[in-house]
């Protein structure tokens, strides 16, 4: 069986929730919309900067893309930039929770603590 790339740099905790909300929105994933995403699902307070320090910091590491999508009135005629991850990102994300259920899987059990 082959193994899977690891990443040169694994992920924080923060970048492994951006990433997921940018997955779970799909078509949809922008600025707002991942924020909100991250308050209700992490049910705390989220700054727009640190979401974009983050959707930055993950472009860098090529595991989102960006598009822009049609100017809308609502924004002023501004048009929203859309997040998309790429496979990259899902084997990043992969190799995170492999690593995580592996740190938890060395856990003894409650009878043997």
């Amino acid at each position: 069986m082959a193994r899977a790339r690891i990443p040169s740099r694994p992920l924080g905790e923060f970048e492994r929730a951006v990433l997921l909300a940018v997955l779970r929105l799909g078509d949809i994933a922008y600025g707002v919309a991942i924020r909100d995403e991250l308050q209700k699902h992490l049910r705390r307070s989220i700054s727009f900067g640190a979401v974009y320090t983050t959707l930055d910091r993950l472009l860098e590491k090529r595991l989102v893309s960006t598009h822009t999508g049609d100017p809308t009135p609502e924004r002023g005629g501004r048009a929203k930039k859309f997040f998309t991850i790429e496979p990259r990102g899902l084997e990043s994300l992969e190799h995170a929770r492999r690593a995580s259920e592996a740190i938890w899987a060395m856990t003894p059990e409650p009878s043997q603590r």
